[in-house]
Parts: structure tokens; sequence; C-alpha cells
């Protein structure tokens, strides 16, 4: 007797489909025309190849652009899965207390990305904001709007405030997975509290661990919005990341053919990154449980 096969579902999944061609695929496709086309105006394109994808790779702009965002990915997550762990690590267990840290942890997580760009803007101003007219008060010379290292400084650590909460909400919920049972072996067999992390905490919490890198690495590689509104990309150069470089060049020159080629690219690279953090987080959790 042959089963009946039930399609009724796919009536669910096709308002799915329709939204992500409508939001994902066909604007993917109309930047993949741009980056081989070129215009003059007048809605007339003209067959570019790939010169565009050349000229982006030889640009030295780009890749300067590249630097600066490969160095603050490598500065946030340096600062952020650690002290996100060492948060986790000492947040209450249980009771009263612990749902209070939770609530404080994720109220940054809530606040627009506008905002705490906003934030920050008027908290470091030397006149108004607390935070630099305190420094400036102390007699030390901050302005983030002409100094590079000023710049670079408060936009990291208004990164590390905002963030640093998801690294740590993440890491407590793999904590509380652990079984008690683990515990109570390490305190027979009288471990001390690194070798309890090393040996029971952290290859535990390395599921949670891989989310988290793979989703601040994708945030802090895309970042535009919180430095644009604090610097602007500024004082100079200085903080214009790869996000800012082509929303100028897109945008502010309207060079719609290099832009598109750049932010294929972009995509690309994000996509080769991610895919290189994951492999080697699950190759290490294989090892891990191979031992």
């Amino acid at each position: 007797m042959e089963k009946t096969v039930n399609q009724k579902a796919w009536f669910l999944v096709i308002p799915v489909l329709v939204l992500v061609a409508f939001s994902a695929v066909i604007p993917l496709m109309t930047v993949v025309n741009y980056s081989v086309q070129d215009t003059f105006g007048d809605n007339q394109f003209f067959w570019a190849s790939l010169d565009w994808f050349d000229e982006m790779v030889h640009s030295d702009r780009l890749w300067n652009a590249f630097g600066r965002q490969v160095l603050f990915s490598a500065i946030i997550l340096a600062i952020e899965v650690p002290l996100g762990i060492f948060i986790a690590l000492n947040m209450p267990k249980k009771g009263v207390w612990a749902s209070v840290c939770l609530v404080l942890m994720s109220l940054p997580l809530l606040i627009p990305f506008n905002v705490v760009g906003t934030i920050w803007q008027i908290f470091g101003r030397v006149d108004i904001g607390l935070l630099g007219h305190s420094l400036a008060a102390i007699g030390i010379d901050y302005n983030y709007t002409n100094d590079a290292f000023d710049a670079w400084a408060t936009i990291i650590v208004m990164d590390v405030w905002h963030w640093t909460s998801l690294v740590a909400l993440l890491c407590y919920a793999g904590l509380q997975s652990i079984p008690q049972a683990y515990y109570q072996a390490a305190r027979i067999d009288q471990a001390s509290r690194w070798k309890t992390f090393r040996y029971i905490e952290l290859p535990k919490m390395q599921g949670v661990l891989l989310i988290a890198i793979l989703l601040r690495f994708m945030d802090s590689f895309m970042i535009y919005t919180e430095p644009f509104v604090v610097t602007g990309g500024g004082p100079g150069n200085a903080t214009t990341f790869l996000s800012i470089d082509l929303v100028k060049m897109a945008v502010g020159q309207f060079d719609l053919g290099p832009a598109a080629a750049f932010s294929l690219m972009y995509f690309l690279v994000i996509l080769l990154v991610s895919w290189v953090f994951y492999t080697v987080m699950t190759n290490l959790d294989k090892v891990e449980a191979g031992k």
C-alpha cells in the first residue's frame, strides 16, 4: 500500500520564499548587475566585465579601510570574548539576583544602534559630556573629534559596552546547561578553580562560544551606524571602516559600479572568514570530544 504524500505544507513555505526573494535575492542580483556594468546616465548601461573588481582589488583606499576593519574586529573579539566569559562565570546562578543580573545585562542590547552612537557622541563631548568633561577636569587631553587614538578608544569602549552582554548571556546559558554531577566530581577530585574551568566549563561552552564569536565577528566587521554617528569616519579617515567607505562611495560619490563590486567582495570576505571560524571551532570541538 503506497503512502499518501501531503504537499500542503508548501503553502506555508511559499510566503517565506517570496519574502526572501524580495528582501535578499533580488537586491543581490541588482548589485551583481551593477558590478559588471557602467552607466553614463539616462538609464543606459554598458558592459564593463570585471573592470570594477580589478579597480577595487588594486585600490589603496579599499585596503586601508580593510586594515582598519580587521584591526577593529580583532580588538573587539580579544576584549569582549574573555570579558563576557569572566562576567558569566561570576554571575549568580540562582535566586533573585540572578534575575536582576540577567535583566541588567540585557538592557544595552535593547538600545537601537543610532541611539547608542548618539549617547556616546554626547557622553564623550568635552563641553557637555560627562566622560569628556571629567577627563578634561583631571588634565587628560581627550577629544575624539580631533585625535585618532581618542576616536578609536571611544568606539571600542562603546562597542564593548553595547555588545559584551551578548557574549556574557550566551556563556551564562552554556554554564547553566552543565549538569551538577560534573562539579561534584571536580570537588571529589579536589580540582582547582582553574582546572574546573579548563576541563569542565570551557569545553561545555564551546558551542555557545562559537555562536558568540561568529555573531560578534560578523557584526563588528559590518559595523556602520555607531561609528558613523560618533565620528563620521574621522578624524580624517581614522575610523572609516569598510561599511562607511562603501556608503561614501555609493551614496556620496554615486559610483555605483565600484560600490557594487566593493559590496560583493565585502560580502564574500565575511562569508569566508565566518566559514573559517566555524570550521576551526567545529574541529576543536571534535578533538575535545575524542579525548
